[in-house]
């Protein structure tokens, strides 16, 4: 240690103690530390030995000392503040600590200040930083105050931390208020305005819809403009946080404790639910008084956190509100739907139920038609009754369905009801039991509602109980009327219970009657019972029976006034008991024995002449009118039996393997498609073609039956021609498949003997080429020997026998041409020639032709054209559709195109001719077509299809381009190198 170091007297371990004794204090107002009075001593050994941030200042120049703990809360001044002036090292601070330290020194009383905002130039910058100080005086020997000592804490992190989780607290309250993404962005915004020092400012920008283009939202702390400042906002929806740096550039915006300049920002992407696109980007300046380190960057990524969360909830909310707002414009829609059609349908059902009652009641009809009326009332009474249950809905729903009350005998309305089920179900081996005693006074109900709730519960009861007891049981209870439909049926299953009134819910896998039904029977009890100021409940064990408890107010204290034997404005919707009993009649084994009697046999003489069955069919169908039309009406070419669900079908068909099953989807015990699934996994079964019929339309079903592996689909309502040519078609079908392996055999014998066709067309061409060559020459010769007058008085003939001659050598070498392109041995000899030059020589041969035609043909010529091609045979293309446009061209001009375009040398043959209708274009290029069929142009059809061949081996293509009256165009287009 230094002499100097020795005489300071602050032995210690701490970087300050060395300080201490290290620093040259001779050089400074206090002078040698020889000569410090005892009181400084001691407070600087105080001082330099506590771990708490302590800071003396001593004399009229307030020289500081200070320990380890204060050296490191004033950064960079550290270690030149030693021995220094105070006021000069804490110059940016002293407006707010001199007064401070003057009044300490000035009364000798201490202070203590938590949380003291001060500005500090410790890290470079003007710092917004916090501090707990305590200051007292610090007296000499004496006892007089000379200086001041200090006791601090620094608390930014703490102040700061509390102020930020505000903010975000603020943010997150906001996340779950709004339902509207515009006012959400505002409630942010407006969050983010009060904390302007950690917020200087704020732009958000959000997409209207996923991939939309972002569009300014709002801004607080600046007056925006989108012009002021280029952000780069697509690299932050890209998911990046980018930092920008020249704000002070475009924006004039200030912001900390004492105003200064804000220089950055932060670009945030704010993010959406899932792996969607970011919903927007949030822009905030950075406070110019506080550094980004990780504390801020961390406050900074909350808070887009829940911006993000807010702006989110609010869009779910948006979208939630808007699928709601689309679900009631939907359900409106199909109230209105509801209510219209059923008014459409009761029209036409009321013409044809009226003429229907009438020809029954007339009496004057025989057995057989007044069966099958019988069977049309019946199914469109029941369809009456579906469409105005639709109607009571959509008017339920409105609000429009009309309600009359009135006092009513309530024990003999119901009995009178109740007993019409009593044939039917005596006819289904049931009891029906109706208890309902006199009631001490009238209930006031709506007749025609009462009447739907007393027949659907009855309808229901009927319809699932396969024997013992329905009972309908009335009673007066407590003021209420109590009406009780129990039955000893198949009962509910508990998980069933809870859902049993909701419209269209049906208990699956329940065994009735039938599976048809729409599921609203109850749930229309149950509304009707509520208008009524009523209550409806039910008891039930699966396999024991349900018990269905209706329960009616007395007095009217609970309806409206103005629903008092009200006149109906509306048209009623009441079907009466009948409609109901014809439905369960249809449920029974035999629908014909119903209410009408069973038909009787065949009237005496009606002798019909037995005809040969076509197959044995299988049907299955759980609805008994169903089974019985289409039984009636496959009889005449069919064996047909017939039973009610699928799994007696699935038994019919182990015993005794029908040609074909008919078989319903939707049927108890076992369905249309669990019954193809049975079938097909029993060899037995497996090839036997199935039909499913089916109510349910459109393309979605019919595929799912046909994926199933059915081989038809048919959809009701089906016409009884339909049904017989589907059973017919199909049945055709599965004889065709059994004989695929005959066909194909005929199919392998024919091409055998095309083959051997075109092995002798081939063997005859060759043949025919020797005759005709000798007779040409022996025409020659002929016309040689002859003399001069005799050869020009027989020229015309000689010439006219050598054209005869050279067609027919052409058709010879047309004939041995497709002989060879059928068993294709078509083997071209390829060279390099100049199609321009093949072109010119064929128009040149054919020129004379032309003009004893009466044409003119333009020639044009692109030279060279050279490529590797069969000379002979495009000079055969080029022939062919000269001889094609000669035939056609009604010897109007021409035209002749050749030339080379990006590898590819090209040919146009074009006339002005009749034309070729559009139908025709796409078969002339085929063997044996012309192009006016039914018109005698000669020729074998064969040119246009040699040229195809030609152009095609060359790797080319040929089309045609015409119009009626227009002419044609042959295109011919082949590469110039392969």
């Amino acid at each position: 240690m230094s002499d100097v170091a020795k005489s300071a007297g602050f032995p210690g371990p701490s970087e300050m103690h060395a300080r201490v004794n290290a620093h040259d204090w001779a050089s400074t107002p206090l002078g040698p530390p020889s000569g410090w009075p005892p009181s400084l001593r001691a407070l600087i050994r105080t001082l330099l030995s506590s771990r708490y941030p302590m800071v003396l200042t001593w004399g009229p120049r307030f020289i500081q000392f200070y320990n380890d703990a204060y050296s490191k809360l004033i950064g960079d001044k550290h270690p030149s503040g030693l021995g220094e002036d105070i006021r000069v090292t804490m110059a940016e601070s002293w407006d707010t600590l001199g007064p401070m330290i003057h009044e300490v020194m000035a009364t000798g009383a201490a202070n203590w200040t938590p949380a003291l905002m001060l500005l500090m130039e410790r890290g470079g910058y003007r710092e917004e930083a916090y501090f707990s100080v305590s200051h007292a005086p610090a007296e000499d020997d004496a006892g007089r105050i000379v200086g001041m000592l200090a006791v601090c804490s620094e608390v930014t992190q703490q102040v700061l931390g509390d102020r930020r989780v505000r903010l975000l607290r603020d943010l997150s309250a906001h996340a779950g208020e709004s339902r509207e993404v515009r006012k959400t962005s505002q409630q942010v915004l407006t969050a983010l305005s009060a904390s302007p020092l950690d917020v200087p400012f704020a732009l958000l920008y959000l997409r209207e819809r996923e991939d939309g283009p972002l569009a300014f939202a709002g801004a607080v702390g600046v007056d925006w403009t989108e012009a002021a400042c280029p952000w780069p906002l697509e690299r932050a929806l890209a998911g990046e946080t980018v930092r920008v740096d020249d704000v002070a550039r475009h924006l004039a915006v200030h912001g900390g404790p004492w105003g200064d300049p804000v220089g950055s920002a932060l670009l945030m992407p704010l993010a959406s639910s899932g792996q969607a696109a970011p919903l927007g980007v949030l822009v905030v300046g950075l406070s110019p008084n506080r550094a980004l380190d990780e504390g801020y960057a961390s406050f900074y990524e909350l808070m887009a956190s829940q911006v993000s969360v807010a702006l989110r909830n609010a869009r779910a909310s948006e979208e939630e509100r808007r699928r709601a707002e689309q679900l009631a414009e939907l359900d409106r829609a199909k109230t209105a739907f509801f209510s219209n059609v059923s008014h459409e349908f009761r029209t036409p059902l009321t013409l044809m139920l009226g003429p229907l009652e009438d020809l029954l009641g007339a009496g004057v009809l025989p057995k057989a038609a007044a069966q099958e009326l019988e069977v049309v009332h019946r199914n469109a009474s029941r369809l009456l009754r579906l469409v105005n249950t639709l109607l009571d809905f959509s008017r339920l729903e409105a609000g429009r369905l009309e309600a009359s009350f009135e006092p009513v005998d309530l024990a003999a309305y119901t009995a009178e009801l109740a007993s019409g089920f009593r044939s039917v179900a005596e006819r289904a081996g049931l009891t029906l039991t109706v208890d309902c005693p006199a009631l001490p006074e009238p209930f006031y109900v709506d007749r025609e509602m009462w009447e739907k709730v007393v027949l659907n519960l009855l309808s229901n009861a009927f319809k699932f109980t396969l024997q013992g007891t329905i009972t309908v049981r009335l009673r007066e209870q407590g003021g209420q009327a109590l009406l009780e439909v129990q039955d000893t049926g198949t009962g509910i299953p508990p998980e069933d219970l809870p859902h049993l009134f909701e419209r269209f819910y049906r208990v699956k896998g329940a065994q009735g009657r039938t599976h048809e039904g729409t599921g609203i029977g109850l749930a229309l009890v149950q509304d009707l019972v509520r208008l009524h100021g009523g209550t409806v409940r039910v008891q039930s064990e699966a396999g024991v029976g349900s018990c269905f408890t209706v329960g009616l107010p007395g007095g009217r204290a609970h309806l409206a006034p103005e629903q008092l034997r009200t006149p109906r404005q509306l048209a009623s919707t009441a079907t009466g008991p009948e409609a109901f009993l014809s439905e369960a009649w249809g449920w029974l084994e035999d629908p014909a024995k119903g209410p009408s009697e069973a038909p009787g046999p065949a009237p005496a003489g009606a002798v019909e002449a037995p005809r040969p069955l076509l197959g044995r069919l299988l049907l299955a169908d759980d609805n008994a009118d169903m089974r019985d039309y289409i039984r009636r009406v496959l009889s005449s070419s069919f064996e047909v039996e017939a039973v009610a669900d699928g799994q007696a079908a699935l038994e019919a068909a182990r015993a005794r393997v029908p040609d074909l099953l008919l078989t319903d989807v939707m049927m108890p015990r076992l369905d249309g498609f669990g019954l193809l699934r049975a079938l097909r996994q029993e060899p037995l079964t497996r090839t036997v073609p199935v039909v499913m019929l089916s109510a349910r339309a459109g393309e979605e079903a019919a595929v799912e039956g046909l994926e199933a592996g059915a081989d038809d689909y048919l959809v009701k309502p089906f016409s009884a021609r339909e049904l017989v040519a589907r059973v017919r078609s199909t049945l055709e079908l599965s004889r065709m498949r059994r004989e695929a392996g005959l066909q194909e055999m005929r199919a392998e014998a024919l091409r055998r003997a095309v083959l051997v066709r075109d092995e002798f067309l081939s063997v005859a061409s060759h043949e025919l080429k020797t005759p005709l060559m000798a007779f040409r020459l022996q025409l020659e010769l002929l016309e040689r020997d002859l003399g001069p007058e005799p050869r020009q008085r027989l020229a015309p003939r000689l010439a006219s026998a050598g054209r005869q001659v050279q067609r027919l050598h052409s058709l010879v070498e047309t004939l041995l041409e497709v002989s060879q392109l059928s068993l294709g041995r078509l083997r071209l000899q390829l060279e390099e020639v100049d199609l321009a030059e093949v072109v010119g020589d064929t128009v040149a041969q054919l020129r004379d032709v032309l003009e004893r035609a009466g044409y003119t043909l333009t020639l044009e010529v692109e030279r060279p054209l050279v490529g590797r091609y069969d000379r002979a045979r495009f000079e055969k293309v080029v022939r062919n559709l000269l001889d094609n446009a000669l035939k056609y061209g009604q010897g109007r001009p021409l035209r002749v195109r050749a030339w080379s375009e990006a590898g590819f040398s090209r040919l146009t043959v074009a006339d002005q001719g009749i034309g070729i209708l559009p139908e025709d274009q796409a078969r002339i290029f085929e063997r044996f077509e012309r192009a006016v069929p039914g018109r005698n142009y000669g020729g074998l059809g064969l040119g246009l299809w040699i040229a195809r061949q030609v152009v095609e081996a060359h790797g080319g293509h040929i089309q045609v381009d015409s119009a009626p009256g227009q002419g044609t165009t042959f295109s011919v287009r082949i590469p110039q190198e392969r």
